[in-house]
């Protein structure tokens, strides 16, 4: 009971740490160890830095690749550059960002936080849940709060900022997430955007309809039709709010 009260008082506290984090059922591109997700950079080039979750992992590469010798494409790894890092939901953004950010002149940042921040939790833990009853792991009011803080954070750099709508997923999947709470939090964070005149690149319409056909059965995580649609679509959005001189 001592050790239960303990770690429910470090995630009110700290909110949900990084040891509590294994990746999703789906998420196979997490597991990549081919070492290349470190990036030999052309100083000539200027810098693209994306951050999210898993669903960004799953398109980083191909949008390097189509973005190559146009712009360094980086985001954030492991010491080893072995395995690309999931920036999981705004809790563990606020505790990152810094880190993420730290070391490097950005030109772009294209950016996504609300996967993760929409999924239930357990209290004590900060594990992910298969409950409704549990809490979400940042309801919409701490996401309101920690996205506003992660956007001064990310203006302060300067760069041209993209943020990518959240991406749809059906009933049933697993942790538990409310298939309409990813309109709920795409509306708050369309809000922040607007407010602080930053871009949109709606990757949950680009959905629309497809999803049998671009998603893996009852997942959040999208299968090689859904990666190329996605890649195809952030590299035109970092092409757009590039240096001229990278043209």
């Amino acid at each position: 009971m001592k050790i239960r009260l303990l770690a429910l008082l470090s995630v009110l506290l700290f909110g949900v740490s990084a040891q509590a984090y294994a990746p999703e059922a789906g998420s196979d591109v997490e597991k990549n160890t081919a070492g290349v997700w470190a990036l030999e950079t052309n100083p000539d080039l200027p810098n693209v830095l994306i951050l999210g979750d898993s669903i960004s992992i799953g398109y980083t590469l191909k949008v390097r690749e189509q973005l190559n010798g146009t712009a360094n494409v980086f985001r954030p790894h492991t010491p080893n550059g072995k395995r690309a890092e999931n920036c999981q939901g705004t809790t563990l953004g606020v505790q990152k960002i810094d880190q993420w950010l730290g070391g490097r002149k950005w030109d772009v940042i294209h950016f996504n936080w609300g996967l993760h921040d929409l999924k239930h939790v357990r209290p004590e833990s900060g594990k992910n849940s298969n409950s409704f009853d549990d809490p979400y792991q940042a309801d919409p009011e701490t996401y309101k709060k920690n996205l506003t803080e992660l956007v001064g954070k990310l203006k302060a750099t300067g760069a041209q900022l993209i943020f990518a709508t959240t991406t749809p997923y059906p009933d049933g999947v697993k942790p538990a997430r409310l298939p309409a709470d990813a309109k709920v939090y795409n509306d708050i964070a369309v809000e922040i955007m607007s407010a602080n005149g930053i871009r949109i690149n709606d990757l949950y319409a680009a959905c629309a309809g497809r999803l049998e056909e671009i998603q893996k059965t009852k997942n959040v995580h999208f299968n090689s039709a859904g990666n190329s649609l996605f890649s195809n679509q952030v590299s035109d959005a970092i092409k757009q709010v590039l240096p001229k001189k990278a043209h």
